[in-house]
This record gives structure tokens, sequence and C-alpha cells, in this order.
């Protein structure tokens, strides 16, 4: 593609890298083909093509945003199914990160909406705060029906059934590895699930300690920052992530990490991207770090030699998360692992294709959204499973929404099949997972 950016734009690292992705596109038209929000609106300017073309029109004349480049930008699900899709290897989501920022910078939403993604940069990277967002919530639950805005709607319905009491294993502290240590690793224990789903970290932690990893929750880590990076709040999620750099940068020059270890993809495709995010800052270095040892928990379990299990007959429709296929491009590694566990592996039709979730997406674009979690439901129930399994807590809580099937963590099953308790989401009444013995 043909860029007419000046010399003086060009002098803007973002501008700069925007202009290298643009010129690397062909207008092929490959993406729409995989685009889920191009199959649902049959819009072009609701595919990756068309919003390349909006974005370089908005950023090569300088312009302040207008309404209709806004609306199909805020459309878009940052899924990055066009990135694998695209021969030519535009890299998508930098390009859209950028246009999220300039338009936050430049564009005046109306007051009630600036309200409502103010109010979510506020709460959700903070667990304490959406837990009793998720209560109050839970309360105004029955009365959703009656909200006269479908995003506050949304909101109220996604609140959990049950709200899990606080895991001390979230705490910083260090939990020794059982037998030889392997691997000392920092887990990212992250921000809404903490709030949402406890049982994730605490299985995470049982299983890589039994598998020889001696697991580290570093003092000061926590959001990765991909929420308020996705509304184009720069300042707000450089804020976040740079804490954690801090803090995973001065284990890495203390007692030295193997890898940080990351068991929500949405934040592992952010966390890997801290190098680009950073590169014009003084924490550049340990960003630069921070991000070539960042990994999937798949990842590190692919090398840490999980014990084979015995075919127990379950069979678990595994949902491909975008963040984790699409955005790490890691696409065989968990199906892998619970094979090896012994779990009967099953994949939708249509797998490469978002569930809707998308971070806010499923607040802020309610009935897109909800057409594609119908999709992806309906494709995961034709496998006749007895279990989803997926690797990011905002495609559980979405896909959960809408299916009677259990949907657990992939490192919940791997876990159970090693060892651990059976996963509280597969227990009628469950009870909490006592707390995990650690060192501060």
């Amino acid at each position: 593609m043909k860029t007419e950016f000046s010399e003086a734009q060009l002098q803007d690292p973002a501008t700069a890298r925007s202009n290298q992705i643009l010129r690397a596109c062909v207008h092929c038209g490959f993406c729409t083909a995989t685009c889920p929000t191009y199959q649902v609106l049959g819009d072009e300017l609701d595919s990756p093509r068309g919003r390349i073309y909006l974005i370089k029109d908005m950023l090569e004349n300088d312009r302040t945003p207008d309404d209709k480049t806004v609306k199909h930008i805020d459309r878009c699900l940052s899924c990055l199914a066009c990135m694998t899709t695209c021969p030519s290897g535009v890299h998508y989501m930098h390009l859209v990160d950028h246009a999220r920022e300039y338009i936050e910078e430049r564009y005046q939403r109306p007051f009630y909406e600036r309200a409502l993604r103010w109010t979510l940069a506020q709460i959700l990277p903070y667990p304490t705060r959406f837990r009793l967002a998720l209560l109050g919530a839970k309360i105004g639950r029955p009365f959703a029906r009656l909200m006269p805005d479908a995003r506050l709607k949304a909101m109220l319905e996604m609140a959990p059934k049950r709200i899990p009491p606080v895991s001390r294993n979230d705490d910083p502290q260090t939990f020794a590895a059982q037998g030889e240590r392997r691997k000392r690793v920092a887990l990212m224990t992250g921000c809404a699930q903490r709030a949402l789903n406890t049982d994730i970290n605490d299985a995470t932690i049982r299983l890589l300690t039994r598998l020889g990893c001696e697991v580290v929750v570093a003092e000061g880590a926590g959001c990765c920052g991909a929420l308020t990076h996705h509304m184009g709040k720069t300042k707000d999620s450089h804020a976040t992530a740079a804490k954690n750099i801090r803090a995973w940068a001065a284990e890495m020059d203390g007692d030295g990490l193997d890898a940080i270890v990351i068991n929500t993809s949405g934040c592992g495709t952010t966390v890997k991207d801290y190098g680009h995010m950073f590169r014009q800052e003084a924490l550049a270095e340990d960003a630069a770090r921070v991000s070539a040892i960042a990994m999937d928990v798949s990842e590190l379990l692919m090398t840490l030699d999980l014990p084979e299990g015995a075919d127990e007959g379950i069979n678990v429709a595994y949902h491909a998360a975008c963040s984790l296929q699409h955005g790490q491009k890691i696409k065989t590694y968990p199906k892998d692992l619970l094979k090896r566990a012994g779990f009967t592996v099953s994949e939708p039709a249509d797998s490469h294709l978002c569930c809707g979730s998308a971070g806010t997406y499923n607040l802020m674009q309610p009935a897109i959204s909800k057409q594609l979690k119908d999709r992806k439901v309906r494709t995961l129930e034709a496998k006749k499973p007895d279990i989803i399994a997926a690797g990011n807590i905002g495609c559980m809580m979405q896909i959960g929404s809408g299916t009677e099937v259990p949907v657990v963590h992939t490192v919940e099953l791997l876990d159970w099949a090693t060892g651990g308790p059976k996963p509280p989401a597969l227990i009628e009444g469950a009870t909490p997972v006592p707390n995990l013995r650690g060192t501060p």
C-alpha cells in the first residue's frame, strides 16, 4: 500500500511503525475470510482491510477522528485472526493499537460513553474494586432486563452466580518445588481473574510445584495493562505494565527467573509485547528482558515432562482463545497436553473464530458479542463434550454464560489428571480448595 506521510509525521515512532505496517498491506482481502465482525455484519469497513483504509486516511491526513471511523474501529475485536491469515505479514495489532490511542487522544466521545469507559478502566484492572463491583452486579442482576442501555444490561449479566473468596495464594510469596527444583518461575496472577475465578491460579501453582518448579508471586506485580491498552488509554496501561516490569526485573536480578508464566492468554499477548510498547521509554531494556522470558503456561508445561495419563473417556471440547492461537501462535500445545494427560480432545468447527469476549468487548459491543458467543457455543456443544476447556478467563466467562456444559481452564484439568483435586466447576456445590502454603 502506498503511503504519503510527511517527514515530520514520521518523526513520531508510532506513526513510523504504522507506516511500515500499512506499506506491507497489498489489499488482497484474505483477512476478510476470517474476520468475525465482517462475517456477522457483512460491511467492508468492519473487516481488517476496511479498517486499514480508515486508519490510513485518519493518520495520514492528521485529522480529527470522525464518528464513522470510530464506530468501525470500536467494533474491532482485536482477535488478530487477520494476522494469522495475512500472507504479507501485516502486523495489524500494532496498527489498531496506535489507532485507538490516536482516537482516545483526539475524539470527544459522548459523556455517557466516556463515563462508561472511565468506569471500566477504574474497576476491571483492580481485583478488590472488581470484586465489589461484581457483588453489586450480582444484587442488581434480577433487574437487568429493566436496564435501558444494552451495555449496562451486559455488565449486570456478567456477574457470576458465585463470587469466589479471596485466595491468599495470589499474595506475594514463594512456593517451593516438590522434589528437586528444575526451574524458578514467576506466576502472573493477573487482575480480573483474581476476582472471577481463583481456582485457576491455585491449580497452576499446584501443578507447577508438583513438576519441579519453584513458583514466585512477585511483590508489586498485577494487571498486565491489556484492558486499558485496548481502550487506547496508554498512560493507564503503561503505568500498570511498568509495575510488572519492575517487579519481574527485580526477581530476574535477584534469585533469577527461568520464565514468567501467564495462564490468561489475553495477558500473555500483551506481556510478550512489552518490548515494543516500551521501546522508547526508560524501561525499554527491562521490558525487552521481561518479554523474552514470558511464556503461556502451556509453553512451560511442554518442557516439564507431564506424566502420561490413562484414557478415562472424558470428552473435552477445547476452545482456542484468539489471544493464544492468533496473538501468540500457540495452537497445538494445550491439546497435546490434554491428550497426554488422558483426555479425549475435540475441537469445534470454525475454531479460528472469536467467542466475542475480547476483553471489554462483550460489555461495550454486547449485540455483536452475543452473536459470536451463540455461534461458538453451538459449535462447541455439537461435539457433545463432557467439559469445555479454554486458556483465557474472558473466554471461559463468555462461553460459560451460554452453556450448561462445565467450562474450566486447561491447567485445572492437567492438575486434576496429575494428582490434584477435581476442578470445583465439575462438582455441584463444591467448597473452595484450601490455600497452599508459600513463604512470604
